[in-house]
């Protein structure tokens, strides 16, 4: 079985912007649940490994790109617990060779490379089928985690005896923020940052999220489209810059992908008056694995 939680740390932040809009920011650390299988992934992978367990499947096979959070902790998951784990990933294997793959492979993963259509199709993907068909009695776990034990985990990020006017987290496939909705059940409202440009359909696979939990018409959480960055794994100088700065104030790391794009979405709407008077609490998602390969990647280094 998946082990036990322990507490986790909620940190304030104290910043001349924050006093001068009367905000009141805490930091969930999730990224400190374990050093390799840490924030959301954690939450989404655990009831997914006990069911695992109890109906007795023989691996789990499980989706993700070159840089994922979710393959890499999968991955690390599966060597924690002794289960034989396969990630099936977007890209061929000559144009995806990077530390989050090497450190999955470590882990004892089996990479499967798959095309970036067939990737996109997996449901009806022959490529696909094709791979499953090797193994005898596969569990899989989507992309991300985002199915409905993954759900019912994120839902556990809230705790019920501490209150925040506000919750904020980063949105990739948007599971985290449908659990956080649930485990809230109306009485805050969950502001969620996408870190994809151009998600358009996340309302609504959100929705349909919800309503796996029996939830329908949710009236309390919206989604912020303006701080991608021009799309996933990008960034400019300012993103770069304010995770640097954070890390200098704060001694807290955030990641360029999914946590630096959300808090500096918050602060930003703080600066500008549209976040004020309110206790805030961002849940910091982990992700801190894929810092290596975006500072090889741009030939930086964030926390020197």
């Amino acid at each position: 079985m998946f082990p036990p939680l322990s507490n986790i740390p909620i940190q304030p932040i104290q910043s001349e912007v924050l006093q001068k809009n009367n905000v009141s920011l805490f930091i969930q650390r999730d990224d400190l649940i374990h050093a390799d299988v840490s924030g959301n992934k954690w939450r989404k992978l655990k009831n997914n490994i006990n069911y695992f367990f109890e109906k007795q499947f023989s691996e789990i096979v499980t989706f993700g790109g070159a840089y994922s959070n979710h393959i890499a902790a999968t991955a690390a998951a599966g060597k924690l617990c002794g289960i034989s784990t396969v990630g099936i990933i977007r890209g061929e294997p000559h144009s995806t060779a990077n530390p989050t793959l090497a450190k999955a492979m470590d882990d004892g993963m089996l990479l499967k490379y798959v095309s970036r259509s067939s990737y996109s199709d997996k449901l009806s993907s022959k490529e696909v089928a094709t791979i499953l068909q090797e193994f005898s009695n596969p569990y899989i776990i989507p992309e991300g985690g985002d199915n409905r034990l993954g759900l019912m985990g994120c839902s556990e990020i809230i705790d019920k005896e501490k209150h925040f006017d506000l919750y904020v987290t980063a949105c990739g496939t948007g599971s985290t923020l449908g659990g956080m909705v649930a485990g809230l059940e109306g009485r805050s409202w969950v502001l969620g940052f996408p870190v994809l440009k151009g998600m358009n359909r996340l309302a609504r696979e959100i929705d349909d999220n919800l309503f796996k939990l029996g939830i329908t018409n949710p009236s309390n959480w919206s989604l912020n489209h303006n701080y991608h960055f021009g799309g996933y794994a990008k960034a400019d100088s300012s993103l770069i810059n304010f995770i640097c700065d954070f890390w200098k104030n704060h001694n807290i790391k955030l990641d360029p992908i999914y946590t630096g794009k959300a808090m500096y979405g918050v602060f930003d709407l703080i600066q500008k008056g549209q976040i004020q008077n309110q206790r805030v609490l961002f849940v910091h998602t982990g992700g801190l694995q894929g810092i290596q390969g975006f500072e090889d990647r741009y030939q930086i280094k964030l926390f020197s």
